[in-house]
């Protein structure tokens, strides 16, 4: 697969879970409606600068992603919006999944508001390394600016670091960047895809 030319999603998604996790492979992924660990519930969320929010365009991407999961017989589980991070993290560690992906838009420090750009893969352990890098790789094909495709080791991350089994949380672009937010807003299913 290395080195070939962009393949379905997908199908990358189901070799990795079946040939490097388990043979019966499940996933739980979840969508933040916070853009930090310690989800603040009394903020309503991250609110684009193109309008609209966090909440609302990552459960778009989940949205559009569960035909793909359901093409590739992969089962899933998923949070809903009234979950915090740290109860969709015991979901998923209660849940038997093999892999917990975690799907977040970014924002930039105040000081630095709408100047940051680009895709952040944050792994634990060599198996979602192992998932960040094909994850990161599909980022590179659809992103507009592909050098801005990082992979970024963290302990300092509850849903990369609480999960009893390989994660790894992406944060897609940067909500409070308008080329970045445009970005997501016009390309969901192709989001969903990588």
């Amino acid at each position: 697969i290395k080195g070939s030319p962009f393949i379905e999603p997908n199908v990358l998604l189901r070799f990795y879970l079946s040939n490097v996790i388990a043979n019966q492979a499940s996933i739980c992924f979840v969508i933040s409606h916070c853009k930090v660990v310690h989800c603040n519930m009394e903020v309503e969320g991250n609110l684009y600068v193109s309008g609209g929010s966090e909440e609302y365009y990552m459960n778009l991407v989940a949205d559009a992603m569960e035909p793909y999961l359901e093409a590739s017989g992969i089962d899933f589980g998923r949070n809903t919006p009234d979950m915090t991070a740290a109860s969709s993290i015991r979901q998923g560690n209660t849940g038997g999944y093999d892999l917990y992906l975690a799907i977040h838009s970014n924002a930039s420090p105040d000081r630095i508001y709408g100047q940051l750009m680009g895709t952040d893969v944050y792994p634990t352990s060599r198996n979602g390394k192992r998932f960040a890098q094909i994850i990161a790789d599909n980022f590179k094909e659809i992103y507009p600016y592909p050098e801005l495709v990082d992979i970024r080791a963290t302990t300092a991350l509850g849903e990369v670091r609480q999960p009893v089994m390989p994660s790894v949380l992406v944060e897609v672009a940067y909500h409070d960047n308008e080329d970045d937010a445009n970005w997501i807003v016009d390309n969901i299913d192709t989001i969903a895809r990588a």
